[in-house]
């Protein structure tokens, strides 16, 4: 089941992705965030749990909701925000890295029709796999 790509947000030039890479200790996962555009590449690790992951859910149904979000806010590590109505009449995406590497970056993605309902079932396979 490893690596699983826990998150895809593309469009033809903007990539956001979370790719769970491998498990640690009970409940943990080592993962990474990667960012890829035309302007900026990079990527940080981050270290998931259950809750998080139980949190990326309910985030999702936020979206589904209408409502922006920010996952990962009270933890260390990086945050993901994702604002529905970004400057570029698309969504943006914000990689917060400020514990870390104090860098943030901000994507706007044109994403796909059903981009929601695909990721609340991704996170509902991994926690099922967990």
């Amino acid at each position: 089941m490893l690596p699983f790509e826990l998150v895809r947000l593309t469009d033809l030039e903007n990539e956001v992705r979370i790719i769970v890479h491998s498990a640690m200790e009970s409940g943990f996962w080592e993962a990474e965030i990667a960012v890829t555009s035309m302007f900026v590449k990079g990527g940080t690790l981050l270290v998931l749990s259950r809750p998080k992951l139980e949190a990326w859910g309910r985030a999702l149904e936020e979206l589904s909701q209408g409502r922006d979000i920010v996952w990962m806010e009270m933890n260390r590590g990086p945050t993901v925000a994702i604002q529905l109505d970004g400057d570029r009449d698309c969504p943006e995406v914000v990689v917060d890295d400020e514990s870390i590497s104090m860098v943030t970056v901000r994507i706007p993605i044109a994403l796909e029709e059903g981009w929601i309902a695909d990721h609340q079932a991704r996170v509902r396979q991994f926690l099922e796999w967990a």
